[in-house]
């Protein structure tokens, strides 16, 4: 048999193989043509069909983290899916979700409202505050969240499955979710499946930095329907084939770790089931905590309960933490100690990164100093590809791993990740594992178990670089193992690939004994087919896979017996022609190279190779362009520059462009864009002896850059009451002009200093209300044994009734609780840690930027209430906005909302506002009178108003008045429901125009707006589905159906709160 061979090469080593233990080449199937689903792939499969969900929202982060395309593009092929939304995340994210499923409609409680959203850990961390808004489950209108676990880190980006973006906001989780956490591809598919048929609100939790990505075996879940629920969340594990816990280990450790299901988990669980001299106590179900099989899952021997946990601070602790704490509460002090381990992201990295890392972790923290081996030689085949994306060569990989796809005996397993940042197009690593099905371990991520980094040792047995120019500029080669294949299909000569490579890379070459082997898979191409044809490019990819099989099989490959392998793949032609003819070629072209020890010269500067590094997850080219995670990147530096994940990053505060930048100093730990504006109006809008205090603000925005549309929300930052901060001080025993250094929360890397009074009047949320969480933790610095012991009780799942009714009833702040307990006195730092910060309320702005210019206004009213032992509360923001002076500075942000005006000026509108509620009419109407006034064409406007009293409560009335008699409101239907003998609310005046409302909005495509309260939603709902029944002669389900497609249009907008 001849080889090839070239100017400083020697014929292929009949003896070269791939690894001693390959499969033989009965083992080997032909490659399937089935579609490739990855795990992911599956959750968008069951969560977009209409039978598991009534819509789906898909939010942009969860796209940017590679989860949602699908979706989006079987729902635009016309497939049979739910209806798909994309949205953007921004504060307040989720409250579209909120007011879904907040209409209650008759109609829901019929056929059902399941929604789906998909969003990523920061993103959902952003929604968990409007969350607390979402009614109560029940078993036909529920939320069911989907979120790739996926977060980038560091300076470059790079991705990590940490959760630790979401850590601080679980603890303020409502009631009535369920959290799941899935980390095989299997256990991804089952629980995304499961949580359709639970009776509450979902969060599915899925490793999609790896194992949900991976292409390999997986048995399809039974698809649910939304009205297929069970009653309890146990029963839905259980039938699903898993528990709430699961450990791994001896029965008689002493030691055992306890963590969230991921990535970290599997590969601790991989060490412990070998060595036996530690457990893992993993767990699969966060909410709802089933304390007593917690108990049941730890083994009687244990002395130390170790909680790994994600998290963004590595001084906090996490939910947890506070679980595994409350769980092994013993006032007695007997049982074991449970010690924090927080995670912070980059030392996720490393323990998933290095398996010698992770093995120093466990024996650090182990009672015995033995230290466990990571993980154990192994007789998998590990198969790494390097290529660009979009080139002919980057689908070798794909063609390697259906070779196997279908196989009896051998598991085949494939990973893709991308580095779009270190090069021009970006590069792909592609790791493919081969093992038996007769001797399946558990089950590592293969990011843990095949890591692929520029410090490794060597795993990969086999390694391909499809693109000649990587070996430049990156340290690839590290990569493969002492001894094994090395692929490159390059146009070099030998001497051009030799002069070619960096001397770091030579020497490694030579020091790993590594066999380097050559294709020039265009040159073969060519002598085929036509260079300028896709079929050119489809060869050249056949080639390199030909290539491959004879380097796997190794001493036992012969032309015959690939060419057999080949033929039960692709069949006897391939793009036309002959299999035998285009293997023939490959065979021949493929050379070993002898690569001569590097020559050390001093005078030659080489440059620094760069490493791989995974920041990218989907990646393609069109028209020329660089296409990462669906955004299109004109250019390299659009690309370097390009952040895929925005809201987790936040970068140096630059110089800028703009007209009005960003105040670096203007709240630095609110991660929106916000503004400094002028209170110029604070104005009482009820009589002073009305009991409610409703009142307009104006504020000034000029030179200030703020722009809004109609409809959006004005974020508030408020302060704290300044004689409260100051009473507070004084009974804390702390100097409020001391300065104290703050760390800007999520960023471990910036702080900001401040004094005391600062912080706790502009920042620090010291009169809102304490989470459980909070008794917990303040326990610990209490110096009284009787205020430990309350705080800790108070913090457990025995105090729960205590904790509501502080929590409820008597409505207790944080300053409350530190004076209830005195002894608990931690320094001011940590309170400020403990405590938190003031989030943001949320008004809708109640003027048209267009008619009022450099101006935003507000309609308010203030909250306030007694507890029942008679002190007084105050909400925290509309007090400080009702006592505004003129002059005084405001922080503000923008929140998009749905209340938008429809871009055809001539369709009718409806607009009904309850009290406040009526502040975003306010702004429809100036934009209507503006473009009146410029003679633009405009349909009929119906106004609804409700309130108490008309002579007390008629919010803008003269403005209404005015509005009226200009024609700019068709009709008003005014409700002041104690006015009369009988209460008459918004519902009742629209009985009275119902035949001119069905006209608007069944024949001209007119828009229905509420705000306000919840409650009148469904009596209006029911009002105009009895309107379509008596004046259009609609059946009920015919006029339900008719106006749910008005949601889905964004024709029936609801605002409530």
């Amino acid at each position: 048999m001849t080889v090839a061979q070239s100017d400083n090469g020697a014929a292929l080593s009949a003896s070269s193989t791939l690894t001693p233990n390959s499969p033989t080449l009965h083992d080997t199937l032909k490659f399937a043509h089935r579609p490739a689903l990855a795990a992911s792939d599956f959750v968008e499969l069951v969560a977009s069909r209409p039978t598991s969900s009534s819509a789906v929202f898909v939010y942009d982060l969860a796209e940017q983290a590679g989860f949602g395309s699908l979706t989006k593009s079987w729902s635009q092929s016309g497939e049979d899916t739910a209806p798909v939304i994309g949205l953007q995340t921004r504060a307040g994210a989720g409250l579209s979700l909120v007011g879904r499923l907040s209409q209650g409609t008759s109609r829901n409680a019929a056929n059902g409202s399941v929604l789906t959203a998909y969003t990523s850990p920061t993103g959902l961390a952003g929604m968990i505050p409007s969350l607390i808004h979402l009614p109560s489950p029940t078993s036909t209108s529920r939320l069911v969240v989907q979120v790739p676990t996926v977060t980038p880190i560091g300076e470059h980006f790079s991705l990590s499955p940490t959760l630790a973006p979401l850590a601080p906001a679980l603890s303020v989780l409502p009631n009535g979710f369920v959290v799941l956490l899935s980390a095989t591809p299997q256990e991804t598919v089952d629980l995304a499946a499961a949580a359709y048929k639970l009776p509450s609100h979902v969060i599915h939790l899925f490793d999609h930095h790896s194992s949900a990505r991976e292409v390999g075996p997986i048995s399809p879940p039974q698809f649910p329907t939304k009205g297929d629920t069970e009653l309890d969340a146990h029963e839905v594990i259980q039938d699903a084939g898993y528990t709430f816990f699961d450990y791994a280990g001896a029965d008689d450790v002493q030691t055992v770790f306890v963590t969230l299901n991921g990535p970290l988990a599997r590969a601790l669980t991989a060490i412990a089931d070998r060595t036996h001299t530690f457990g893992v106590l993993v767990v699969r179900v966060l909410r709802p905590w089933d304390e007593a099989a917690f108990q049941a899952a730890l083994p009687a021997s244990v002395k130390e309960v170790r909680v790994v946990e994600d998290i963004p601070v590595g001084s906090t602790r996490g939910i947890l933490h506070a679980d595994v704490m409350s769980s092994l509460f013993n006032p007695s002090g007997a049982g074991p100690v449970v010690y924090n381990e927080g995670i912070s992201p980059l030392r996720l990295q490393e323990l998933l990164a290095k398996p010698s890392a992770l093995s120093h972790y466990i024996s650090g923290h182990m009672l015995t100093a033995a230290i466990p081996a990571p993980y154990p030689p192994s007789t998998e085949s590990k198969l790494l590809f390097f290529s660009t994306p979009g080139t002919a060569l980057s689908s070798v990989s794909r063609r390697v791993e259906q070779t196997f796809a279908n196989s009896a005996k051998i598991l085949s397993r494939l990973l893709t990740e991308h580095d779009v940042f270190s090069k021009a197009g970006g590069i792909t690593a592609d790791r493919i594992v081969l093992s038996s099905k007769e001797a399946l371990s558990a089950f590592v991520p293969l990011s843990v178990s095949f890591p692929v980094s520029s410090g490794s040792d060597g795993v990969a047995n086999f390694l391909a670089v499809l693109d000649q120019s990587l070996l430049k500029t990156h340290t690839l080669l590290s990569n493969a193992k002492s001894g094994s294949i090395v692929l490159i299909a390059t146009s070099w000569s030998g001497p051009e690939l030799v002069a070619n490579l960096h001397a770091d890379v030579v020497t490694l070459i030579n020091e790993r004994h590594l066999h380097l082997c050559t294709i020039d898979s265009p040159s073969i191409a060519s002598k085929l087919t036509a260079s300028s044809t896709a079929a050119h490019k489809s060869i050249q990819s056949v080639i390199v896979h030909l290539a491959f099989l004879r380097l796997y099989f190794g001493v036992r490959a012969s032309e015959a017996a690939v060419l057999y392998v080949a033929k039960r793949v692709y069949g006897s032609r391939v793009e036309g022609l002959e299999l035998t003819t285009v293997h023939s070629r490959a065979w021949a072209g493929l050379v070993e190279l002898d690569i001569p020890a590097p020559r050390v010269d001093e005078n030659t500067t080489q440059s620094v190779l760069r490493s791989f590094d995974f920041n990218a997850i989907a990646v393609a080219l069109e028209d020329g362009d660089t296409i990462v995670n669906g955004a299109r990147l004109g250019s390299w530096h659009d690309a370097a520059q390009h952040l895929l994940f925005p809201s987790a990053f936040t970068a140096p505060y630059p110089l800028s462009d703009e007209e009005h930048p960003q105040l670096p100093s203007l709240r630095p730990e609110v991660p929106d864009r916000t503004f400094l504006v002028t209170c110029t109006v604070n104005r009482r809008l009820t009589p002073k002896e009305y009991d409610r205090n409703v009142f307009h603000l104006e504020f000034d925005t000029s030179s200030t850059g703020l722009k809004y549309a109609i409809g959006e929300a004005l974020g508030v930052h408020g302060w704290n009451d300044e004689a409260d901060v100051l009473a507070f001080c004084e009974g804390y025993s702390v100097d409020p002009s001391r300065l104290i250094t703050i760390p800007v929360p999520n960023d471990d890397a910036k702080v900001h200093t401040r004094t005391v009074f600062q912080a706790l009047q502009q920042q620090i949320d010291l009169f809102g209300k304490p989470p459980k969480s909070f008794y917990w933790d303040l326990a610990k610095y209490a110096s009284s044994e009787v205020d430990k012991h309350a705080l800790l009780f108070i913090g457990s799942p025995e105090g729960a009734s205590t904790f509501k009714k502080l929590s409820e009833k008597d409505t207790v702040s944080f300053a409350e609780v530190l004076q209830l307990y005195p002894s608990a006195r931690p320094g001011i730092e940590v309170l400020c840690e403990l405590i938190g910060d003031i989030k943001p309320r949320h008004y809708s702005i109640a003027s048209s930027q267009s008619v009022v210019g450099d101006r935003v206004d507000l309609l308010v009213v203030t909250v306030d209430w007694v507890t029942p032992g008679g002190s007084p509360r105050y909400g925290q923001c509309t007090r400080y906005l009702a006592g505004l002076k003129l002059g005084q500075k405001v922080t503000v942000s923008i929140k998009p909302s749905v209340m938008k005006l429809p871009p055809d000026p001539t369709q009718p509108l409806i607009m009904a506002g309850l009290g406040t509620g009526a502040a975003p009419f306010r702004a429809f109407l100036q934009h209507r009178a503006l473009l009146a006034s410029q003679n633009v064409p405009l349909g009929p406007v119906y106004y609804y108003f409700g309130s108490r009293h008309q002579s007390q409560e008629y919010l803008y009335g003269e403005e209404i008045q005015a509005f009226i008699e200009d024609g700019v409101i068709t009709k008003a239907g005014l409700a002041f429901s104690r006015d009369g003998p009988k209460k008459v609310y918004i519902q009742h005046k629209m009985v009275e125009d119902v035949e001119d409302l069905v006209r608007a909005l069944y024949k001209e495509n007119g828009v229905f707006y509420l705000c306000g309260p919840t409650w009148p939603v469904p009596d209006v709902y029911e009002t105009l589905i009895k309107a379509f029944v008596d004046h259009q002669g609609l059946e009920v389900t015919v006029a339900a159906d008719f106006l749910e497609g008005l949601k889905e249009e964004e024709r029936y907008v609801l605002e409530v709160y």
